[in-house]
């Protein structure tokens, strides 16, 4: 992952939001364009939260980026099978 992957996700406009996903297994979403914010050495960014928390992360420890909406379904819903159950047949009578 590098920086200019990072910053043409921040900067497309409209912003759709997105996933920072850390080689510790946590993510970082990025729900508005004013909670990422990058050093001038792009080696670092601090991500803001909607809480007013923030995180300063190290770039070599991003493992990928992900697009995410308000339908986005999580790693294992979508492995998970969406079938309906089968219907009981009808009796004859």
């Amino acid at each position: 992952m590098t920086i200019e992957q990072l910053r043409r996700m921040h900067q497309a406009r409209p912003l759709r939001p997105f996933r920072v996903h850390m080689a510790d297994g946590r993510h970082l979403d990025v729900v508005h364009p004013e909670f990422p914010a990058h050093r001038p050495t792009g080696r670092t960014v601090m991500i803001a939260g909607p809480d007013d928390s923030f995180e300063v992360i190290d770039l070599l420890l991003v493992t990928s980026l992900e697009p995410i909406d308000g339908q986005a379904r999580s790693r294992r819903q979508r492995t998970t099978s969406t079938r309906r159950p089968a219907r009981a047949s009808s009796i004859n009578r």
